[in-house]
């Protein structure tokens, strides 16, 4: 499984979470519940500021 786990932050709150940037499933926020990451089939749409990749393969 090829893919990076990125460092987003939340457009509302600005809390940061690591999201892998081929989500399968929705990804909201664990501080105020907004959408950070949606499927798309292939890389997630990817909703805020990508501050850096954690892990890269």
């Amino acid at each position: 499984m090829a893919g990076n786990f990125v460092t987003v932050a939340c457009p509302d709150c600005e809390s940061e979470q690591v999201v892998f940037e081929k989500a399968a499933t929705e990804v909201a926020c664990e501080v105020c519940g907004h959408t950070l990451a949606t499927p798309t089939g292939g890389k997630a749409a990817i909703e805020g500021d990508v501050v850096g990749t954690v892990e890269a393969r």
